[in-house]
């Protein structure tokens, strides 16, 4: 399981005033309270805070990067973003994210090669997010295609078949956990199946419930990684948990408290 800790994102109140104020110390202890709950990597997005977004993510990842050395994804939809900060991130690095489509894919592969960073791929096209099983697993599959073609491993490729809020698209979650069990398929090894899990939940009132029991249903299918809160310890437990269930770890009574000892190690 690979968590990308979703927190440090201008969306949310504190963030964005912590953005607007030059606040290092918000972002900071945001980072280091996320790794402390065994997140993996950290998202960084600067969302609605700022008009000079470019400026804003590089010093919000400075200012991550002043207290950890962990894997920074850089999250913006915005081409002139990623290809200005990505050269500049030290340390490990993913570009969240690129759509699918041929002209895009190629020029994000290009930058994650050349700055040996890893890739989020979205099962989106220019139509939009697909409705059906089939275009999702097309369009993972030419991500995989460009990626393996530039010599990217996928070790490196996320592909995130896009899960959209369950009160909107009831058929959304069955759908895409056979696009994630068809999606291990196109390559030997497979690229990584990431979900923004928080997704499923917008809009829902249970919202905590909600996430944690479709990341478990989601693993089940194929998901190894996803863009979720690491401080909701009933979510992490649950992914700890299948993880040990599903053959990824082997079990111990103290099992939980083994996986999470394991991840901080790693990350000093």
């Amino acid at each position: 399981m690979y968590v990308i800790g979703e927190r440090i994102n201008g969306m949310f109140k504190d963030v964005r005033a912590a953005i607007q104020a030059k606040d290092k110390k918000v972002i900071q202890d945001l980072a280091l309270k996320q790794l402390a709950a065994c997140a993996n990597a950290l998202d960084i997005n600067v969302g609605p805070a700022s008009d000079k977004p470019i400026d804003a993510m590089l010093w919000m990842v400075e200012a991550v990067r002043e207290v950890t050395n962990a894997p920074l994804a850089i999250d913006s939809p915005k081409w002139e973003v990623q290809s200005a900060i990505i050269p500049k991130v030290t340390g490990p690095k993913i570009i969240n994210s690129c759509k699918s489509d041929e002209s895009e894919l190629d020029r994000y592969v290009d930058l994650a090669v050349k700055n040996n960073a890893s890739l989020i791929a979205l099962c989106i096209d220019e139509k939009g997010v697909p409705s059906d099983v089939e275009k999702r697993v097309e369009l993972g599959a030419m991500a995989a295609g460009k990626a393996m073609e530039a010599g990217m491993t996928m070790d490196r490729l996320f592909i995130d078949p896009i899960i959209v809020p369950v009160n909107v698209a009831p058929l959304s979650p069955t759908v895409v956990m056979e696009a994630m069990r068809q999606l291990q398929m196109i390559s030997n090894p497979p690229p990584h199946l990431v979900l923004g899990l928080s997704n499923v939940s917008q809009g829902c009132k249970q919202r905590h419930l909600v996430n944690r029991i479709y990341a478990v249903m989601a693993m089940s299918a194929g998901m190894d990684a996803f863009i979720g809160d690491p401080t909701d310890t009933d979510l992490m437990d649950a992914g700890i948990t299948t993880d040990m269930l599903t053959g990824k770890s082997i079990y111990c009574d103290s099992f939980l408290d083994a996986y999470r000892m394991t991840v901080r190690a790693a990350a000093k």
